[in-house]
Order: structure tokens, then sequence, then C-alpha cells
């Protein structure tokens, strides 16, 4: 079978289902003559702990540390990352934050398909069966000009099972079938997984998974009002042609359709559920391009991905989808790497270019009544350098944003931004690192809900784009045969802190709500819209982390702490349902035990203080 050049995965990869692993990507080498480059501090979350080995170039192999299970939701196994916190009881109210900050912050993307827009506030954006997954990358904090706009807190790049990642060495086709209960909610779930290689450079995937859910409980006995059925879909195609180029298609789809409660993030209101639906479809095309020349690796992909929302606001009296609101997001990017080595180091030349269009529209009893757009277009630069124990890693972004007509006027922004990172091998195997990396956010799509094409909307075309910076410094290292031989203890540490200037929020009308003067945008109106807060934002906090291995067992510990202040109120950042986006200090253990090649027993206990 055909050579892959990328990530090397153990045939006995399966979906993300039993068991998960964490490898942090801690920016440190195996060997002490070997040292990676700190400029992403990713941290990636895997299907199975026999992905460890080579899952990242030049990262280091933190062993399973997270708890046998089945994934039903991203907190699952995205909330074993130090800094991330997954809210929300389902698919349809689940919200990514990183160091406070939520999804409509964070770059996510699945499959390279980037999930852009906010439909409605009350619900999340980001829907994915978790059993679709094979890894996760998490940029805790944006610490490259790679990420781009819409990245202040980081990024979060999923990514789904492919064929040749479950065929073993020589099989032509292959099938699995899963079955799952949850007890809490009673739900259960069913799949089956079809893959195979008709030929040496042919791989095919075909995956359906569905859903039962109903009511579960809170830790307090109370009931999070849901009854719904999911189903999921992804099919898969890769080809590669000759020895260097690889083509590869796919279609995934997650869809939800049930009773909720009307704002689905408030699941014990005593407000009456209604029949609502969330879906996603998503299409891809990408190539690679790796041939023996070391300054060509070319990888591009083109996507379109659309996210909608439908809701029955009367199905007793006049049943029947009434809402509909959705956002889609067309783009492409192209990226190259380039090896150069020099008499004074090497260097990891990487540059691209990347292009997305974000649309939104909203429909009330079948009728438009609004919609609006937002393009990006951008260009960047980095170059990781390393001579023998140092590496520096600068990089420069350029992004052309043309802002929403609804929000600010379809204002255009041009925006340069820039990034430094070093470290250094102060011993074998430990490694000092520091980062600073400006921030540009341009205006994002308003609220799908509120599209109105103006209608009681101030559009405020004087905005200005959110920016900042992050900066981080950290230390990491491994003690190797402490007390059997093979063993491993990482130890990593991270202080940051962020700064956001002219963030931007939302303001609503009616009721008890502020609103804005219809006509020059100060507070107390008729009208909703975005205005820069006045006053600038610190983000600061820590990331520690302790990872211990030996044989089949091992032990994770966890801490982190971010807290956000205005420089003025001293509040902190406000969260897109009004209130905090804070949460507490968060302490984590994992536990895990192979004692067979197929078997993992695993405990994970979590707390978090309040505020």
């Amino acid at each position: 079978m055909r050579e892959v050049k990328s990530a090397t995965f153990s045939n006995q990869l399966t979906v993300l289902s039993v068991a998960v692993s964490a490898i942090l990507c801690s920016q440190l080498a195996v060997a002490a003559t070997d040292v990676p480059s700190t400029t992403l501090q990713t941290i990636t979350v895997t299907a199975n702990s026999s992905v460890r080995e080579k899952v990242q170039e030049d990262g280091v192999d933190v062993e399973d540390y997270t708890p046998a299970q089945q994934a039903s939701h991203l907190s699952d196994f995205l909330n074993v990352v130090p800094g991330v916190t997954i809210g929300g009881t389902s698919a349809v109210n689940q919200r990514i934050r990183i160091r406070g900050l939520e999804d409509s912050n964070l770059k996510v993307t699945i499959d390279g398909a980037r999930q852009e827009g906010k439909l409605f506030y009350h619900m999340g954006d980001i829907t994915i069966d978790p059993d679709l997954l094979k890894q996760a990358d998490v940029a805790v904090g944006n610490n490259s000009v790679t990420l781009g706009n819409d990245a202040l807190g980081g990024a979060v790049a999923f990514k789904t099972v492919d064929a040749a990642d479950l065929l073993k060495p020589g099989q032509k086709i292959g099938a699995k079938l899963k079955a799952g209960y949850a007890s809490n909610n009673d739900e259960l779930l069913t799949s089956a997984t079809v893959f195979g290689a008709p030929s040496d450079n042919v791989d095919l995937l075909a995956y359906y998974g569905k859903r039962d859910t109903s009511s579960g409980e809170d830790g307090e006995g109370r009931e999070l009002f849901e009854d719904s059925e999911s189903e999921s879909f992804l099919l898969k195609a890769g080809a590669y042609v000759g020895n260097d180029h690889h083509v590869g298609a796919s279609f995934s789809r997650t869809e939800k359709e049930g009773i909720f409660p009307f704002r689905p993030d408030f699941p014990s209101r005593s407000e009456p559920p209604i029949p609502q639906q969330v879906k996603r479809d998503t299409y891809g095309i990408d190539y690679k391009f790796n041939p023996s020349n070391p300054l060509i690796d070319i990888d591009t992909n083109v996507y379109q991905t659309k996210t909608r929302i439908l809701r029955d606001s009367d199905y007793i009296n006049d049943p029947g989808f009434d809402f509909n609101a959705q956002v889609q997001t067309t783009g492409a990017k192209f990226q190259n790497t380039s090896d150069i080595a020099t008499n004074v180091g090497t260097h990891k030349l990487i540059s691209g270019i990347e292009h997305y269009k974000k649309e939104s529209e909203m429909e009330r009893d079948f009728v438009k009544t609004g919609s609006d757009e937002a393009t990006n277009t951008s260009v960047y630069l980095e170059d990781q350098w390393r001579n023998g124990k140092l590496t520096l890693t600068p990089g420069v972004r350029y992004d052309r944003y043309k802002s929403p007509e609804f929000i600010a006027g379809g204002k255009t922004y041009d925006n340069v931004v820039g990034a430094l990172a070093a470290s250094y091998e102060i011993a074998p195997l430990t490694q000092v690192f520091a980062s600073y990396t400006q921030l540009f956010n341009g205006p994002d799509l308003s609220q799908t809900i509120f599209n109105s094409d103006g209608d009681k909307t101030y559009v405020n075309n004087d905005l200005k784009a959110e920016e900042g910076s992050n900066a981080e410094v950290g230390i990491v290292t491994t003690l190797r045969d402490l007390t059997v031989a093979g063993d491993a203890l990482q130890l990593s540490g991270k202080y940051f802190e962020t700064d956001i200037e002219n963030y931007i929020e939302f303001v609503r009308s009616g009721g008890t709500r502020p609103g804005l003067n219809c006509a020059n945008g100060q507070l107390g109106g008729d009208c909703q819209g975005v205005i820069n807060k006045d006053e600038d934002y610190k983000i600061k906090g820590v990331e520690l982390a302790a990872d211990y291995k030996m044989n089949d067992f091992s032990m994770g510990l966890s801490y982190s702490r971010a807290r956000s202040k205005g420089d003025k109120t001293g509040y902190s950042i406000p969260s897109v349902t009004g209130s905090s986006s804070e949460s507490g200090d968060k302490y984590m253990v994992n536990l895990a035990y192979s004692p067979t090649e197929t078997t993992d027993i695993g405990w994970r206990s979590t707390y978090v203080a309040s505020v």
C-alpha cells in the first residue's frame, strides 16, 4: 500500500470512542540533540493511544493519561487540555472556551474548513459528533501568524478519520459496527463504518451513526430537557497519484433534531421546550504535493461549510418550522513548507495565502428577513530557524478584511501583524520558551437571528477592529528512568498575558435592554448594533501540567487559571449571553491503565473552583 508521508497511525486506530489520549506537543525533543520549534505550542488530542508516535513532527509524546470513555460531547475529550473549557450539555449548546474567550474568538476548523459566524447566542456554533473524529489540534493562545484573523484566543482544528487509519497492512476492505449506551440521559449510539482500498493508491470510507437521547440530570438532580435524535454521515475518498501527489475529497454531516428549551444554554428554565433542529454540512477537496525536493511541501484545500438551526415556535397550534437561521463559509488555503539547511542552522519556511467568505441568512415563516456577508484575504510567512540549542521563529501576516454591511457599513480593514517566538535548551530534555504575537480580529457577522437588513439596526461606520497581543513564557522538561527503566515524567508550566483593544460588543434593544441611539450609536435607544468597549482588557493566567508514564500505567495532573480585567471598570470580559465569561480555577486528575493491548481502564476527576 502507498506510503503515508504525514502522521504515522497504527492499524489499531478507531473512530473516537472507547479510548482518548492527549498528546502535549510542548516543543521538547525526544533526544537532546533534536530541539524542535516552540511556535505553535499546540496540544494534540487523538482518538487512540496508538497514535502517540509521530503524530506531529518534532513533538514529544506525553503518554496516554485520559480515561477510557465513550465520547458523546466535546467536553469528553477536549476538557483534558489545560486552559480549555467546554460548556453545554449536548451538541445543541456546547461552546468551546480557551482562556475564557468563546469560540466566536477562536479559529475552529473541521478537516480544514473554517466554522465561522454566530447563529444564536443561546446555542453553540460547533456542531460535530465526536464519534467522527480522530484528532483535534488545540492552540491554547495565539502564538503564530499562521492562525490568522478571528483567533484572539487560539484555535481548534478537528480532523475526521480516514480509511488509511483503519486499514491494516495488506487489508483491502473492512467494516466496523459499534453500539454504546450512556445511563444519565439513556443515550443509545449505533454506528457502522465501511472502509476499503480497491487499489494500492486509492482508499474509501463511509460512516453512518445515530444517537437517541432523552433528558438527563445535572449534578444537583435538575432535569436537562432534551428528547432528540441525531444522525452523522462521513464520506471520504483519497488517491495517490504517483509517489508525490495526493488528492482527497470529503463530505460530513451532523444533524440533531428534537425537543429543546427555547434557550438551549438554559436547560432547566421553566419555559416549555420546543422542536428544534441543528445541522452542519461540510464539503472539502484537498491536494498535497510532497516531492523529494526539500523546498516543496504543498498543502491546499477548498471547502464549503453550512450550519443552520430550525425552530418551531408554536408547534401546538401551528406545527412546522417557522424559523431558519444559517451561516455558510466558503474558502480556500494554499500553504508551502520549505526546509533549508545553511551553515548557521536550518530554516523551516512556512508561507501561505488564505481567502474565505462567510454569509448569514435569516428566514421567518419562509420569508427572508435579512442577510449579510464578510470576506478575508491574507498572506503570511513564518521562519522557524534552528541553530543548535536555540530556535527563533519570526513571522508576519497581512489581512484584508471586508466587514459586514449591516455591522460596519462594509468597511475594509488592512492590517499587518508580526510574531516572534524563541526557545532554548538549557539542559538535556529541558527547554525554556517565550513568544509574542500581535492580534487582529475584524468585525464578525451579527448573530443570524437578528439579521434584519438594517431595520432597527445602528450601522457603526466608525467601528474599529479588535487588536492586541499575546505574550507567553514557560518551561518544559522530561525526566526519564525515575523508578523503572523506560518510565517518563514530563513537567510543564506556562504564564501568559493577552491584551485586547477595541473589544467589540453587541448591544440589543427592547424590554429592559439598553439599546443604541439609531442616529449616533450612543447607549440608550431603539436600535441594536455593535460598539467598541471604551476600555481595554487584559487576560492573565497560568497552565501547569505533570504527566507520568510507566509501562501500561499513566497519570496526569493539571491546573489552569485565566482571569480577565478591564483597565477602567475592573470587570471581566462579558460573555455573548450577557454574563461573565470567567470560569474558576480548574484542577484535573487522569489515571489510565491498559492491562492488554485492546483494553483501557481509566478515571478522570475535575474540580472547578468558584470565581
